[in-house]
């Protein structure tokens, strides 16, 4: 048996009864986007009040930094499944709304707290918890509800956008962070990053609900899943995910490629102190440069995919950016730091434009019954292997210096690219939009076959 499969087509993009602006000229899309816009810049900016405000204010050594910091991330490890199932229920514009404004709520009582004297170091690990509970359901219901809003031929160009204006936001965020506390004092950024999610939440309710959605259906949930267990759920998505190769290959090179990313960037700032002699007002836009390689990523995805075809074009531009982390260690104090930002100039836009196209891949490439599981199950492979990339980057840091652990996270990017070279993706033009799957039963495993 077979199942029919319809390659990625990039010329919808580009229809004729749409504007030079492409999505902008779209009134709902360009209320989404900007919203999240705002709301990127915003989280950029808690990135750094949250932990000014535990050294400044509380005095908190780098212990308790470190476990604010893993407190943000905790969520995805324990809730990330379970989301997927949770996400697929309830409407998914609903939910991100009460995220947003829940996330607000919880970011303004930080300075009520200080203010009043009230504020404790376990009460900023609360605060970091529930931020992190709210970014693991929002992320997920947003990456759902996306394919929503734009047509399948959109997603792209969709994706682009917005990964490109949250690139923006991260190079604008850091500096507009330590400026504002500065200025005002380091609870200020945490007010600036609550009012981001009022205007976040009031864009979304400006959106008008739509429920012709072919290819994921309408904002409410299916109300056929709510009578199966959440246990049910959570392993038919995870053998989905398994069992299907696209999706195999590029959750593994993400979770891989995100281990060894982690491990470069919980010792990039020591780095530059140490070894490249970088002065302390500097490292902020040293560190935050590479974030312009978002915004050069994003802009390249499009004509990439066009040219190459999405499913090469993605394993491409793995090839050609990775190798760019050997420049990082190779940099030296002076002028040498060039190598440093050039290096990280080309890591980000590769893996910007991957993520544009994976993240579209995902949207557009499961069954309406299964896409939220698919992409939060995804979402959280990948995110629980930042942590563990945080502490093997400082522990070889710790035993064999800072420049050798470097070159060792380098490799580990370039080797994480095999995953892709040996999955499916290599082995044609575009990857597949819509896969409806024939399965049997082989020797006692499941089999899905495709026909192009």
């Amino acid at each position: 048996m077979t199942a029919r499969v319809v390659a990625l087509d990039l010329s919808a993009v580009d229809g004729a009864g749409r504007s030079r602006r492409g999505l902008l000229s779209d009134h709902d899309f360009r209320l989404l986007w900007s919203g999240q816009t705002i709301s990127s810049a915003g989280s950029s900016i808690t990135a750094v009040a949250l932990p000014l405000v535990a050294v400044v204010d509380l005095h908190a050594g780098p212990l308790a930094v470190g476990l604010l910091m893993a407190a943000i991330w905790l969520p995805w490890l324990v809730l990330g499944l379970p989301a997927g199932v949770w996400v697929g229920r309830i409407p998914r514009r609903t939910l991100m709304i009460s995220c947003d404004v829940a996330m607000a709520v919880v970011f303004v009582s930080v300075p009520i707290a200080a203010w009043t004297h009230t504020l404790t170091e376990t009460y900023l690990l609360v605060v970091a918890v529930v931020s992190g509970t709210g970014s693991v359901f929002f992320m997920s219901a947003y990456q759902v509800y996306l394919p929503e809003l734009v047509g399948a031929g959109d997603l792209i160009e969709a994706n682009a956008k917005l990964q490109g204006s949250a690139s923006v936001a991260q190079v604008v965020g850091p500096g507009a962070g330590g400026l504002a506390a500065q200025v005002f004092g380091v609870v200020s950024g945490l007010m600036a990053d609550a009012a981001t999610f009022v205007i976040s939440a009031v864009t979304l309710v400006l959106i008008k609900p739509r429920r012709d959605s072919p290819q994921i259906g309408s904002d409410s949930p299916d109300a056929s899943q709510r009578s199966r267990s959440l246990r049910t759920e959570v392993a038919d998505g995870f053998r989905f995910v398994v069992r299907d190769p696209y999706l195999r290959a590029i959750t593994a090179f993400g979770a891989a490629a995100n281990l060894a990313l982690a491990a470069y960037q919980s010792i990039v700032v020591l780095y530059l102190v140490r070894d490249l002699h970088v002065r302390a007002g500097l490292v902020g836009p040293l560190a935050a440069a590479g974030a312009l390689g978002g915004i050069l990523g994003a802009w390249l995805v499009h004509p990439l995919c066009r040219r190459f075809g999405t499913a090469r074009g993605a394993v491409a531009v793995q090839l050609v950016a990775t190798p760019f982390a050997f420049l990082i260690p190779l940099a030296s104090p002076g002028r040498g730091v060039a190598l440093f930002v050039i290096g990280s100039l080309a890591l980000v836009a590769g893996t910007v434009a991957g993520n544009v196209v994976f993240a579209s891949f995902r949207q557009r490439y499961a069954p309406p019954e299964m896409v939220s599981r698919v992409i939060t199950f995804a979402m959280t492979i990948n995110h629980s292997s930042i942590p563990v990339g945080g502490l093997l980057g400082g522990g070889l840091g710790a035993v064999i210096g800072l420049r050798a652990t470097l070159w060792a996270t380098a490799g580990l990017l370039v080797a994480s690219c095999a995953v892709l070279l040996i999955g499916p993706l290599a082995r044609q033009r575009d990857l597949p939009t819509a896969v409806r799957p024939a399965s049997h039963r082989s020797r006692g495993q499941h089999v899905t076959t495709w026909e192009a």
